[in-house]
């Protein structure tokens, strides 16, 4: 059985409670909650509440998101990982997640490096002081400060940083940074969503990603086999962003026959 598992982002207009219950309903291994949805982050509950909650339902809290523009470093920037830091020890999450500034701003293989590379630098003692890993997402964006894997792979290994640093192998931005390498050691997550629309790669934006089924043009069935053919044994997190999925009066049936989809897939 694939370890499937939920992004808050599947289905946003859920409380934290009932997503944890939608997640346990439909078998995952665990969620991902994040601090960029309306409203205040689990709903004003305290964290340890909601990291009992996660326990009691037999799921993981595998990463707590988000530090934007991770890779803008600054002072406040700093105090903005640290504070992150702290709920997600006090909630029991085993990482949080870092997102590269997208916004034209260091886009060149050269740049991305040395910007990520101060941040990573930077960020590996606050991360084992407070015993968290991170998953660092490359956006496959043209306009993205860190676009390729190979670049991040390069960084987590000059900052000493293996075995705090992981990849999230996220199947549209993987698309959209025209595929190239996967570093099955160094994913610590995979995200999946999928496209329906025939537009241009570098037109595809986040609305347009949808539940994963056969009319998928990312090739994440393919994307998967592969990581899986090459060792990768984690999580498998769903990460839509089209309204059409948020509003979805039943979302537990369309991710199941997604997640059947998907498992039948690779199997084949």
């Amino acid at each position: 059985m694939l370890p499937f598992a939920l992004n808050h982002m599947t289905a946003p207009k859920l409380g934290w409670e009932p997503f944890l219950d939608l997640a346990k309903a439909l078998g995952c291994v665990g969620v991902e909650f994040r601090n960029d949805l309306p409203g205040k982050l689990f709903d004003g509950a305290d964290p340890a509440v909601v990291g009992a909650a996660v326990k009691a339902r037999g799921l993981r809290f595998l990463a707590l998101a988000e530090v934007k523009m991770f890779n803008d470093w600054s002072e406040a920037k700093r105090a903005e990982a640290e504070a992150l830091m702290k709920i997600a020890v006090a909630a029991g999450a085993e990482a949080i997640s870092l997102i590269p500034r997208n916004d034209n701003v260091a886009t060149s293989r050269a740049e991305s490096r040395a910007v990520t590379e101060v941040a990573l630098r930077e960020l590996l003692p606050m991360l084992k002081a407070h015993g968290l890993k991170a998953m660092v997402e490359p956006l496959g964006f043209e306009v993205c400060s860190l676009r390729y894997k190979d670049v991040l792979a390069e960084v987590i290994d000059a900052v000493g940083g293996r075995g705090t640093y992981f990849m999230v192998h996220d199947t549209f931005h993987h698309a959209l940074a025209g595929g190239g390498p996967i570093y099955p050691e160094l994913t610590g997550i995979v995200h999946v969503s999928g496209v329906k629309d025939a537009i241009y790669v570098n037109d595809m934006r986040d609305p347009h990603r949808v539940l994963v089924d056969a009319d998928d043009l990312l090739g994440n069935v393919a994307q998967i086999r592969a990581l899986r053919a090459a060792g990768y044994t984690g999580a498998i997190s769903y990460e839509p962003f089209a309204a059409s999925v948020h509003d979805l009066t039943d979302p537990k049936s369309a991710l199941a026959a997604s997640m059947e989809f998907i498992r039948s897939g690779v199997a084949a």
